[in-house]
């Protein structure tokens, strides 16, 4: 267990690293904040949660057992529990590894618990060491939204990098569609999977933080968190578009191998193909019957080299006018599109009347 405490009385002093006793003292007292940060939270830890602070046995279990729990939230009269997701950045797995944050909110206390370090939390456990403390001086809700809000800001560069990595994966497509691409596909696709798994719940909890229906979130803080829900909702939109995004990534890999097998079988067809007339023609001069008419011309051997060049040049002649072979042919260009700025001014001016009348 990793136990991290602030208090701030009602004098405004700021205690840390409080006892047990002084925790239970604190969150009894109905004064000042408390907030109590459990890293690495397991069962070592049901004493501190139900003894001390007196929370329900449901919202205890779901934060010390090992079982993956769905975004919730729950009112249990005096304390309002969420259970959220983030994202694992300890993880050295491939593929995207989230992690649950079990929130308690309280009259004068916050208690987070998580299984794994996060950077969210510690970020703003460092604001209140350096001593800006401002975190603890809005009430509860506020703080629970600022925990909250450092979750959910830390899922986005996980989104982003995702991206890039699907931009990535494009690249390569294009150049060389080889197997470890379709490996990176279908690991972006699983990542994609969790994430929409974790946000799509996340973000139906997030709601129901904004309808003013839980009496430990007041109106004010209603605000910023209808704010989150946005956010939330935002970054499940960008997660939808990228899991669709990589299904067009995996059809065109599909596409571009297909492609590439087809143009290899048609190369090697073009190359059997020409051969196959220079073969006959060289096969029938080559046979050994006594009374060829054709052995005893002079010229003969370089008529049949000339007819076999002539019948090449045609087969390759044909090909290119089936467009088989584009060696000499125009490549596409470039889209560069025409801007005609009389034109799109003009357009403008029409569009800004049509809306003014």
């Amino acid at each position: 267990m990793g136990l991290t405490t602030f208090y701030l009385d009602a004098h405004g002093e700021l205690g840390r690293s409080l006892t047990i006793d002084q925790i239970e003292t604190a969150s009894r007292s109905g004064e000042g904040l408390l907030w109590v940060d459990i890293s690495e939270v397991s069962e070592d830890d049901r004493g501190l949660l139900e003894d001390t602070f007196g929370f329900h046995p449901l919202s205890v279990n779901a934060c010390v057992n090992d079982e993956v729990h769905a975004a919730t939230v729950q009112d249990f009269g005096q304390v309002l529990f969420t259970m959220l997701h983030g994202i694992d950045y300890s993880s050295e797995s491939e593929l995207v590894a989230v992690t649950e944050m079990g929130l308690h909110i309280g009259q004068n206390f916050v208690v987070s618990s998580h299984r794994q370090n996060l950077f969210s939390v510690a970020g703003l456990i460092r604001t209140l060491e350096n001593g800006d403390y401002r975190l603890l001086q809005q009430g509860p809700d506020f703080l629970g939204h600022a925990i909250m809000d450092a979750l959910v800001s830390n899922i986005r560069p996980t989104i982003e990098a995702m991206a890039d990595h699907a931009d990535s994966i494009e690249e390569i497509i294009f150049k060389n569609p080889d197997p470890t691409a379709l490996a990176a596909i279908l690991r972006l696709k699983r990542s994609i999977i969790r994430l929409r798994r974790v946000l799509d719940p996340q973000e139906e909890t997030m709601a129901k933080l904004t309808q003013n229906q839980f009496n430990q979130i007041t109106p004010e803080a209603s605000l910023a968190y209808l704010n989150l829900h946005q956010r939330v909702a935002t970054l499940l939109g960008i997660v939808n578009a990228l899991r669709e995004r990589s299904d067009t990534i995996l059809a065109i890999y599909l596409s571009a191998l297909s492609h590439q097998q087809n143009q290899t079988m048609r190369t090697l067809s073009i190359v059997a193909i020409i051969f196959m007339p220079l073969t006959l023609l060289a096969g029938i001069y080559g046979m050994n019957f006594q009374n060829m008419p054709e052995l005893k011309i002079r010229w003969a051997y370089y008529v049949v080299l000339g007819s076999m060049g002539a019948v090449a040049a045609i087969t390759i002649w044909w090909f290119w006018i089936r467009h088989w072979i584009g060696v000499g042919r125009r490549r596409v260009g470039r889209f560069m599109p025409h801007v005609d700025r009389e034109r799109l001014m003009s357009y403008a001016i029409h569009f800004g009347e049509r809306k003014r009348s």
